[in-house]
């Protein structure tokens, strides 16, 4: 059996850059070859999508957080028979538009939301990344939420292993939108992330972590 690590794309939330998934790159680095997605210079998903696929291994596993899980999504609707798995953090199937400023966001995704003892590790990185992306991308990135087709269909042409997570304090996808999306993949797995606000890759490293060794195994 061919036991070589499989290529995994990570792609961020909003506003985020590759120090939302650092901790998994490293830990997930002996079963996985983890690459980060650019989705920093397109204003629609499907822009975003072509462009990840474009420097995307052959075949891949691809996860993403809020923004990075709608255009996983887009990525398995464009080039279904290259996506072996996917997993969604934070990401609704809900097309309820909540525009947000670079600063509202960045309040909701952090804590003291989740667990109040992460404030400053978590809300620190978070603005640091928001500096570094800068508002220019922040704002091709909301035009692309805010312009985002229905996703439906892509969602219903899922058949690959899927994991759908959220945060159960997350204000910006709640557990609901998270419950709803789940149902609507055909054999998804659902986990509640405790003590968790949006940015659990960053918040709970350690179980993110888990959840996507396992997921790796599926299939």
């Amino acid at each position: 059996m061919d036991r070589s690590p499989m290529p995994l794309m990570l792609l961020p939330a909003m506003g985020c850059d590759g120090q939302l998934w650092a901790a998994q790159i490293l830990a997930l680095s002996t079963v996985a070859q983890p690459e980060f997605g650019d989705l920093s210079q397109d204003d629609t998903l499907a822009g975003m999508a072509a462009r990840v696929l474009a420097d995307a291994p052959p075949r891949f596993a691809v996860a993403g957080v809020s923004l990075g899980g709608y255009v996983a999504v887009e990525m398995v609707r464009q080039a279904p028979d290259r996506v072996t798995r996917i997993a969604l953090f934070g990401t609704r199937a809900s097309m309820d538009i909540r525009p947000r400023t670079v600063v509202g966001q960045g309040l909701l995704a952090t804590a003291p939301h989740a667990d109040p003892r992460l404030t400053a590790n978590v809300s620190g990185p978070a603005q640091a990344m928001a500096d570094r992306v800068g508002q220019a991308v922040f704002e091709r990135q909301q035009r692309a939420l805010l312009a985002r087709p229905d996703i439906s269909d892509a969602i219903a042409a899922i058949h690959v292993p899927a994991l759908v997570a959220v945060g159960d304090r997350d204000r910006i996808c709640t557990p609901d939108d998270a419950r709803a999306l789940s149902a609507r993949i055909a054999g998804a797995q659902f986990h509640m992330l405790r003590s968790c606000g949006h940015l659990s890759p960053m918040e709970r490293p350690g179980e993110v972590t888990a959840l996507l060794r396992d997921w790796l195994r599926q299939g």
